[in-house]
């Protein structure tokens, strides 16, 4: 029960995150990056981005990583679907970049770390992130960076060049705090496969 409140609360701190980066008109990295993208593009509401975008990886998540650790993402990311939703009845606001840069990358990667924590993740590069980790022990912030700095570059169609480069911000600090818990997550993903 711990881990399933862990889980929720990993993913309203992400859902934070996603409030804060819309009203910046920022994109972040990973799946969460490209839903915000694609969100932007077609006028589309976050949550069913998400759940659009996050569809392919679960194959990965099931041949790589397990049920358990597929289930617990599933739960995560349509948990996190239906807490984004609230977004549509705050008035709308305007944050500065700089400002949603620093607490949306921030919140992100404390929201992702207690996820990894846990024995979950928000699906697609998550998965290939702790897939990277518990095969080759790579830092999970260093990959977490690169392939956040991708989906960034490829999101500065849709937000432009000065945004994108305050996205970049963002995908500094949150792959800093998980580089961070690096260590935690690495041991907590070798007890879950003991289980």
């Amino acid at each position: 029960m711990r881990k399933v409140l862990n889980v929720i609360f990993g993913c309203l701190i992400v859902c934070i995150s996603v409030v804060v980066l819309s009203h910046s008109h920022l994109v972040t990295g990973g799946t969460t990056g490209m839903a915000l993208g694609v969100s932007y593009l077609f006028n589309m509401p976050f949550s069913i981005a998400l759940i659009v975008v996050s569809i392919p990886f679960y194959v990965l998540s099931i041949f790589r990583m397990g049920w358990n650790f597929t289930l617990s993402t599933f739960f995560a990311v349509l948990a996190l679907s239906f807490m984004s939703g609230i977004d549509q009845w705050i008035p709308d606001f305007i944050i500065p970049e700089y400002i949603g840069a620093v607490l949306g990358g921030g919140l992100m990667g404390f929201g992702l770390s207690l996820l990894f924590l846990n024995g979950s993740s928000l699906g697609g590069v998550n998965v290939l992130v702790l897939y990277l980790q518990k095969r080759f022990g790579w830092d999970p912030g260093k990959v977490t960076f690169v392939a956040d700095f991708i989906v960034v570059v490829f999101g500065v169609y849709s937000v432009g060049l000065v945004k994108g480069i305050y996205s970049t911000l963002s995908v500094i600090i949150l792959s800093s705090i998980i580089s961070y818990f690096k260590g935690r997550i690495a041991t907590a993903n070798l007890s879950q496969n003991a289980q």
